[in-house]
């Protein structure tokens, strides 16, 4: 149950609706024992094959006592309205009560149903929640068909097995329970026998199931793994058909399948195992009772009656269900167990960048950014070491070096996507941490080398940092952007759906959208991540123009791989192995005849 608490969480402020649960599941039973502790005796009487009780027995909390009284009443309706009138009386008295045992178990589910899908909704939330907030670090390391697969898959089977699994625990040990008081009432002596066979029984079921939490993890991470090769292929099919790797990806993909088919049919026969299992357990208690019980009624020692027994008899089955339900929960339970644990990994996961206790907010951006003394280490590697630049307000910086240099890791440093490991990075003279995550980051902007674009109209695309913009803002910073006359030559303009990741888009025409995207935010601080280095040369021009046109005014930090588009730059820096080797400006750094001179020969820039 340790695990389940993650679950139970949810249902904390659920408690009003938990109670008419346990209340309507309760009703529901006691109506069912009703019925059929009535149906022996009054068959018995009504047939004339008992003496009948003349007199009102004196009422005790007994099982004879209640039974006399049963028959007593009986018996005067027979006597005063004959045989038939009682026969019709006790059918309308059984169906009454199977009624109203199914109006309430009816009632239990339409409790419990509400309850269980706000659990699956409030889980999904906190889920996508959790992913949103978690450092991008994090996800370097996760296959994302993986997380996919625990967002989907995941959570499905805690619908389907905890869930439900949940419910069984709610319900049938209340069931069962009200079943055995019952039969402890109507005889004490024999079901002593049951307190010895019931745990026998659970045991067995216990160790059958034990394996099934082990496969079952297993199982969600085969899935995990082929949620990414799908992925994979649908991201990659042009590269997999142009190198003839259909048979290779087809392989890989057959070959995680086949495991996971054996995988689960395993799972499933084991866990299917359960209700025969728990049956066949409880024909085998039956037997025991009704050997053991026959003796006690044959012997005469005993005050159970011939009629009592066939009404323990009668209610003893009625546990066989429940308990059935119970070893099914159970296995259910140890499947669920691995989905839980794997949703556990990113609800649980360390939030790094974390919000200050009394965050300040930064509404303008007025002086400088800094890297005092920075560096920053991943997977204990050291990334960056002992950066010191001033960027001032106004002016553009460009980071150049080689690839694994540490440029874009410099520049994801300023919104905070990383946190520096030493040193400090301050705004306007604040280290960057004493700011609120959210006012920080509306402070800039960012272009990427790949277009990060979502399923929906360009106008969407193009006001998803700034979502209340009227359609003349939008249309003010596609122009900006040189996107205005390709947007309006589509059939729908600016509600044109450009497909998943941009794809009804060009490579140019989808850069030059989310640079529209950036203007439109109007933030003073940019920051350009090789935002023309995949373009062709003219879709370049015109990306470039844009650029050009949406960095004035602003303070721009450049990194890129031409370096004819940042000669123009304030200062230029020059990174290797996370260090700064040389900064200055083109032609300072062109005099010096280091690393940079040949990177410009390399590209032959004059």
């Amino acid at each position: 149950m340790k695990r389940f608490s993650t679950i139970l969480k949810y249902l904390r402020d659920q408690k009003r609706f938990i109670a008419l649960y346990f209340i309507f599941n309760l009703l529901s039973v006691l109506f069912s024992l009703v019925s059929l502790t009535m149906l022996v005796p009054f068959l018995q009487l009504l047939f004339g094959k008992e003496k009948r009780v003349e007199t009102m027995p004196h009422l005790s909390f007994s099982a004879s006592s209640l039974l006399d009284s049963i028959k007593y009443i009986l018996g005067q309706l027979i006597d005063q309205h004959g045989p038939v009138y009682a026969l019709g009386a006790i059918c309308v008295i059984i169906i009454f009560s199977i009624f109203l045992k199914n109006l309430f178990f009816y009632l239990a589910y339409r409790v419990l149903a509400p309850m269980r899908n706000r659990v699956l909704t409030r889980l999904r939330a906190d889920l996508y929640s959790k992913i949103l907030v978690l450092p991008l670090g994090f996800f370097t390391e996760q296959r994302k068909g993986d997380l996919i697969s625990r967002m989907s898959n995941d959570v499905n089977e805690i619908e389907w097995s905890v869930m439900s699994t949940l419910e069984g625990i709610f319900r049938e040990p209340l069931t069962i329970l009200v079943i055995l008081a019952t039969l402890i009432f109507l005889s004490p002596p024999l079901s002593l026998f049951l307190f010895v066979l019931l745990p026998l029984t659970g045991f067995i079921i216990g160790r059958v199931s034990r394996s099934l939490k082990k496969q079952s993890n297993v199982a969600q991470e085969q899935l995990g793994i082929l949620m990414s090769i799908l992925d994979e292929t649908l991201s990659g099919l042009r590269v997999i058909k142009a190198f003839n790797a259909e048979n290779l990806l087809q392989s890989k993909f057959f070959k995680t399948n086949d495991f996971l088919n054996n995988l689960r049919n395993k799972i499933m026969f084991r866990r299917d195992m359960a209700s025969p299992m728990s049956e066949m357990l409880g024909v085998i208690v039956l037997s025991c009772i009704l050997f053991f019980g026959g003796q006690m009624i044959l012997s005469h020692n005993y005050a159970l009656q011939p009629e009592g027994f066939i009404a323990y008899i009668a209610i003893f089955t009625q546990i066989i269900n429940p308990a059935k339900s119970l070893s099914t929960a159970f296995y259910n339970a140890q499947r669920g167990s691995a989905a839980i644990k794997r949703v556990e990994e990113i609800l649980h996961a360390d939030i790094v960048i974390k919000e200050p206790a009394q965050p300040q907010l930064i509404s303008s951006f007025n002086d400088s950014i800094e890297f005092k003394n920075v560096s920053f280490t991943y997977n204990d590697v050291e990334v960056l070491h002992n950066i010191n630049l001033k960027i001032n307000k106004g002016k553009t910086v460009a980071l150049v070096g080689s690839s694994g240099a540490g440029k874009s890791t410099l520049a994801d440093l300023i919104p905070r996507f990383h946190d520096v490991s030493g040193g400090e990075l301050l705004v306007d003279g604040v280290n960057i941490k004493n700011y609120s995550l959210h006012s920080l980051r509306d402070q800039m902007s960012i272009v990427t080398q790949e277009p990060v674009l979502f399923n929906d109209t360009i106008a969407a695309n193009i006001a998803l940092g700034t979502p209340d913009a009227s359609i003349g803002e939008i249309e003010e910073a596609a122009r900006v952007a040189n996107a205005h006359q390709f947007i309006i030559q589509k059939e729908d303009g600016y509600e044109t759906n450009i497909g998943d990741r941009g794809s009804k888009l060009s490579g140019g025409e989808r850069q030059r959208v989310t640079i529209a995207r950036a203007v439109l935010k109007n933030p003073p601080i940019l920051i350009l991540d090789e935002a023309t280095s995949s373009l062709d040369t003219e879709s370049e021009r015109l990306v470039q123009d844009a650029i050009n046109n949406m960095m004035q005014n602003r303070t721009c930090v450049v990194i890129a791989h031409r370096l004819s588009t940042i000669r123009h730059s304030n200062e230029i820096i020059v990174l290797q192995k996370g260090a700064i080797v040389e900064r200055g400006t083109h032609e300072e750094l062109v005099l010096q005849n280091g690393f940079y001179k040949k990177l410009v020969d390399m590209q032959e820039i004059k």
